[in-house]
């Protein structure tokens, strides 16, 4: 603590980061808790990405060090902390291992979500244990048939990141609106381990380490206390409000959920850079140049670190104005919620480009797996393809708006 208050803290002082008020002591404690984790997670970072799986000692110390908790509700042993404290968290944890820090940021939102479904849902999921995590995949593939008393609910689903490590899981679906128009809208369901099986097949180019499975569930039945209209939220589509009254459960899930599988990028990236400088200082390449002497090293690793701190200003500003709306009750306009949401979409993009630059500068000996730089290339390239990544899609429907058409984004 006492390194964190005489260095990192000047550093983030200057971002703007911890001179705001919602850095509180626990706070400070928390994100110190993460930064001195991850050099043991970047040693595990290949193993784990070897064996396709965050290992469960590393979920055990997330656990114990209460990273999971600091969305989760006081009443339920939560911090019920700003988000901004969550993101920090996440990216601290992305500069040793992105796998890690990505399931953080999927399971860790998780424990935000929950608290707005009825009360009941909340006890089945944490009266025994409050530290039981869940899992998700909220593409809506689900089939949902209405019977007495909730859905018998069948489907598959894809990109199901650190499932193995929970016991509950988030699973999306369609249900017609309450208003009675016929229309449909995204639900999500809440299933405990007993009702899905987890497919085995995540064999892809990066983040290899998330474990993101396929899941199947077979028509179980699912009660109507364990579904939450996801995009509905008004008091009365968010019933957990009732016990859980704090100002964070009052923010809409989208301007939660995506800034969760963007920030890992940033941290990451920044864990590449301290590597890339490292590296840069001691290698001399066979024909006997060194690297830190090569113009396009310098300019990578200063383009990079110009990428890394501007995309943390725009988030702490956005997030700054979020939490604003939602302490006020204020209703940020469209135009400004689609401006937010194209921004966060920007993060992998952005990083991408700054990582392929770190990779080129390694030249050749950078491509071996001995070189962590190389594994970060592609974890960040694989974030890209999430759908709440999706930068062009958000930025058109951002500029189309901007233009006069009518908004198309039904999450927004």
């Amino acid at each position: 603590m006492e390194d964190m208050e005489m260095g990192a803290m000047d550093k983030d002082q200057v971002l703007g980061i911890l001179a705001e008020d919602y850095m509180t002591p626990e706070a400070v404690e928390l994100v110190a808790r993460a930064k001195a984790m991850a050099p043991r997670l970047a040693e595990r970072a290949r193993e784990a990405e070897a064996a396709g799986m965050v290992p469960v000692e590393t979920v055990q110390e997330m656990k114990e060090a209460g990273l999971f908790r600091v969305l989760q509700p006081k009443r339920f042993g939560g911090y019920e902390l700003d988000p901004r404290v969550f993101y920090r968290v996440q990216m601290a944890l992305a500069e040793g291992c992105m796998s890690t820090a990505w399931i953080y940021g999927v399971i860790g939102v998780h424990n935000w979500q929950l608290p707005l479904f009825p009360e009941q849902a909340q006890q089945d999921v944490w009266a025994k244990d409050t530290g039981v995590l869940i899992a998700s995949t909220y593409m809506p593939t689900g089939k949902a048939e209405a019977v007495e008393g909730g859905y018998r609910f069948s489907g598959r689903w894809g990109f199901s990141s650190g499932v193995e490590h929970c016991e509950w899981i988030f699973l999306g679906g369609l249900l017609p609106k309450k208003d009675g128009s016929g229309a449909l809208e995204h639900a999500t369901f809440l299933l405990p381990k007993s009702d899905f099986r987890v497919e085995k097949n995540w064999d892809v180019l990066g983040l290899r380490a998330t474990g993101s499975h396929d899941i199947v569930v077979d028509g179980c039945f699912v009660p109507e206390h364990r579904t939450h209209r996801t995009n509905d939220h008004s008091d009365a589509g968010c019933p957990g409000r009732q016990t859980n009254p704090g100002w964070i459960y009052k923010i809409p899930f989208t301007q939660v959920f995506q800034r969760a599988v963007s920030s890992a990028c940033i941290g990451a990236l920044d864990g590449a850079i301290a590597h890339f400088r490292e590296r840069a200082a001691a290698h001399v390449g066979k024909h006997g140049a060194k690297t830190a002497e090569d113009v396009n090293a310098q300019q990578a690793v200063s383009e990079a670190m110009m990428t890394t701190d501007q995309l943390k200003l725009v988030l702490f500003r956005n997030y700054a104005r979020i939490v604003e709306c939602a302490k006020t009750g204020e209703r940020m306009p469209v135009e400004e919620r689609l401006m937010q949401r194209a921004q966060a979409s920007q993060v992998p993009k952005q990083c991408a480009t700054a990582a392929s630059e770190l990779m080129r500068a390694c030249a050749a000996s950078g491509t071996y797996k001995s070189n962590p730089i190389e594994r970060v290339f592609r974890d960040i390239h694989q974030a890209r393809g999430h759908i709440a990544n999706n930068t062009d899609t958000y930025a058109r429907a951002h500029g189309a708006v901007m233009l006069g058409m009518p908004n198309a984004d039904p999450h927004i």
